[in-house]
């Protein structure tokens, strides 16, 4: 991994979960709130990493988790994942979602190993829509500090068209399900049934 630079863990748990009507992050699937989770998965990769939260969830977070404020300067995801560059501006970040439970070490594996540092970012993305998904995908320190400037006069605050519009490396993983993820509650039911009976 060294090679390749220096690459950390962003579990993405600060979103508002309108649409779920309550915290994604706290949900179970595993037998823990999916969250914490998340990072384990990553850490089981070999990944050091960090869990990224608003303000006003410092309070919930175990003891001992590594976090990282959102600093509320960009909308959606991109808080998120530009507070994380601005605190280690030198490093590639993997980022996940925490709504994706499907996703297994050997997704996160795969992902590294396709790894690009000279590209923007190297993301998964599904056969079918053969689109980017940036809440599962590592961005490199070029791609961030690129996507900052384009947050500076762009009308989009989209992730996706970012990494479209960016020299992007595209990894397919094994089945597009692992990219399955949860936003409202009937999905969360859909998918928890899913996991208890594979």
């Amino acid at each position: 991994m060294e090679p390749k630079g220096k690459l950390y863990g962003l579990v993405l748990a600060g979103g508002k979960s309108t649409r779920m009507g309550e915290d994604k992050g706290i949900l179970e699937y595993h037998g823990m709130p999916q969250r914490e989770y998340t990072v384990a998965l990553l850490k089981s990769c070999g990944i050091k990493t960090f869990l990224s939260v608003r303000n006003d969830q410092q309070d919930d977070i175990p003891t001992g988790m590594d976090t990282i404020l959102d600093r509320d300067e960009f909308r959606g995801p991109f808080n998120g994942l530009l507070s994380a560059h601005r605190a280690y501006p030198e490093v590639a970040w993997l980022v996940v979602a925490c709504d994706m439970p499907l996703l297994l070490a050997k997704d996160i594996e795969l992902l590294i190993q396709e790894r690009d540092p000279e590209r923007m970012a190297t993301a998964f993305a599904t056969v079918k829509s053969g689109l980017p998904e940036p809440l599962a995908a590592i961005w490199e320190p070029a791609g961030l500090a690129a996507a900052m400037t384009y947050l500076e006069t762009a009308t989009s605050s989209c992730a996706r068209k970012f990494l479209i519009n960016h020299d992007t490396k595209l990894v397919h993983p094994k089945d597009d399900l692992v990219l399955a993820n949860a936003n409202d509650p009937e999905t969360f039911r859909e998918l928890q049934e899913y996991i208890a009976t594979r």
